[in-house]
């Protein structure tokens, strides 16, 4: 998950403590009709325990494009694919309806990987840190030290400014820094530093002053001439350390530490695993998943990684064994985060006309009791990232302003929060949904202008930290995702008349249930001094989105259909909740 944090401060927000209950996790009715046999035979296949295990497996490796630990995922995920019944897409026959391919492409720069790092204070017999239990000690494009390490005085020098390192001779030692590390990492070696300790001030979801050894990944600029390396320290190491220096400057002395780190540099190619269930009647129409394999951590995002394999060998089977017939293609790409799949889009124009929907798989796997993070369907455009208010709240990422103008009626939002509450009523899983942020591999298909959505965690206190290890995954939470998620591309993939009409139905009340609270929440911003023409306007974006989603239902049937009766009373029913609920 690649977000950055930015104010989450929306154009005409009003954020109201009125209960949206239309949009808390309600009591559900039955699964509709001609959804149910694909959710039941999804439920008697997914296994979360099996995902589990690519998981674990997946989640040991520091894990960069090109790199030896995003070559063993790579690798993993195409094996399990050729075991499920995937083919090699070079050797495969026109009649072979799962296929997969690897591509292959240079890199401008070499790849990284970290094999090793440790951190002593000479005197002691235990390290301040291990890479064995601090994964993100190294920054990305450190170089290593001679085999076992090297060993030097540290000096303190401060915020590392081109002051402080006036006031101190770094050369032939290690710059200890508590500010900007890039700038000063950058300073310090060129002054004859042989290495850089430095600090973290970790957001506030981290909880910090709680998780005392965590730390986050980050990079420093890569400098073939000044071949040095940078180990961040957690807050109790820094404690320790500053312990120690304050304690060798009373007696006028130094303190010395043996700083040792196994990295490589190597020419590699970046790699992307793509696999197809093939349509059957429009294959060249697609339901796109996409789960991005770089970045260290185990929900982010070895859990995408896993499941998304659990999920592609679970539609294989259903596949061979008959118990589906997807009319459209179903893609799985496992790749560079954002990357990959804009490329996919972009590399075949006639590819990129066909495909209709996308989703991003994306930290789907929290153990939400030790993680603290919640599951979360990230929408597309929608009125609620004009207007946040009720239920529809930003995540502690925050999200850019949006305009009326950039909202893009649709029902997708709406379909994919209705799966999952399928599996949540019988479950318990906790649903929510939150506005549009952007930042992970959904953004590239709206980008596009193809409607998509990502499903993650948040928030999440070891969210980017080397404390997301496989202990935060849940077996029961990557069996919930997966069903969600394989039922959404199975459903949209057929496409049968049926499935259009119900998800009409289905769509239409959820419209009314919306626009009822949407009334009740300008109620009570009109009571507290809200102004009418403001409120109506909310109401009437509300109504035009749910009118053009009606209009978009048809995009369903993978066959032409004649819905003008059905769409009539539907695009009704929602003038009606509109006008019932303006204010």
């Amino acid at each position: 998950m690649t977000k950055f944090p930015v104010q989450a401060v929306c154009l005409l927000t009003i954020v109201s403590t009125v209960s949206a209950g239309a949009q808390a996790t309600p009591k559900r009715a039955p699964v509709p009709a001609p959804f149910a046999a694909i959710t039941r035979e999804v439920a008697m296949e997914m296994s979360g325990d099996r995902a589990l295990k690519t998981v674990s497996f997946v989640e040991q490796f520091f894990r960069l494009p090109g790199n030896r630990g995003f070559d063993a995922s790579i690798d993993t995920v195409a094996g399990l694919l050729a075991k499920a019944g995937y083919v090699l897409e070079s050797n495969a026959k026109a009649t072979d309806r799962l296929v997969y391919r690897v591509e292959s492409r240079p890199m401008k720069e070499s790849a990284w990987t970290p094999d090793d790092a440790s951190l002593t204070i000479v005197g002691r017999a235990k390290p301040l840190q291990l890479w064995a239990t601090n994964h993100n000690m190294l920054a990305i494009n450190s170089y290593a030290t001679a085999a076992g390490g090297v060993t030097a005085t540290v000096i303190d020098v401060g915020a590392g400014t081109d002051a402080d390192f006036d006031k101190n001779d770094v050369k032939g030692k290690i710059a200890f820094i508590d500010g900007n590390f890039r700038a000063a990492f950058t300073k310090a070696m060129q002054r004859g530093a042989v290495g850089v300790l430095a600090t973290q001030k970790l957001p506030a979801y981290n909880q910090q002053s709680i998780n005392v050894s965590a730390i986050q990944f980050t990079s420093v600029p890569r400098d073939s001439v000044h071949q040095g390396w940078l180990i961040f320290v957690s807050s109790a190491a820094r404690d320790s350390l500053r312990a120690a220096l304050a304690k060798a400057a009373l007696a006028k002395g130094t303190v010395q530490v043996n700083a040792m780190v196994k990295a490589r540099f190597e020419n590699r190619p970046e790699r992307t695993v793509v696999a197809e269930v093939r349509g059957a009647t429009v294959p060249a129409e697609r339901f796109v998943y996409s789960a991005h394999v770089q970045e260290p951590g185990a929900n982010d995002n070895a859990t995408g990684v896993g499941l998304l394999a659990e999920i592609a060998r679970v539609a294989a089977l259903m596949v061979k064994s008959g118990r589906a017939n997807p009319a459209r293609t179903m893609t799985f790409l496992w790749g560079d985060e954002i990357r990959s799949t804009a490329r996919f889009l972009s590399e075949d124009t006639t590819r990129r006309a066909g495909v209709k929907w996308g989703m991003s798989l994306d930290m789907v796997g929290e153990n939400t009791a030790k993680t603290g993070g919640t599951f979360l369907i990230e929408k597309m455009p929608d009125p609620s990232a004009v207007w946040v208010r009720g239920e529809d709240q930003h995540t502690e990422w925050g999200g850019r302003p949006l305009t009326v103008s950039e909202i893009r009626p649709y029902w997708f939002n709406d379909f994919v929060r209705a799966r999952c509450l399928d599996r949540a009523a019988s479950t318990g899983w906790v649903v929510k949904a939150n506005p549009f942020e952007g930042g992970s591999d959904h953004t590239p298909f709206l980008t596009a202008k193809i409607p998509a959505v990502l499903l993650w965690h948040f928030t999440d206190q070891f969210y980017h930290t080397d404390l997301d290890r496989i202990e935060m995954v849940s077996a029961t939470t990557l069996g919930n995702v997966g069903n969600c998620a394989l039922n959404i591309g199975l459903v949209l993939a057929t496409g049968s008349r049926d499935m259009t009409v119900a998800a009409l139905d289905e769509l239409t009340r959820v419209a009314e249930s919306t626009l009822r609270t949407q009334g009740a929440l300008s109620r009570d911003t009109l009571t507290r001094g809200g102004r009418a023409e403001t409120e109506r306007l909310i109401i009437d974006t509300w109504r035009d989105y749910y009118m053009g989603a009606v209009d978009h239902i048809t995009d369903i049937a993978a066959a032409p259909i004649s819905l003008d009766a059905e769409l009539t009373a539907a695009r009704d029913r929602v003038k009606r909740a509109a006008a019932a609920a303006r204010p």
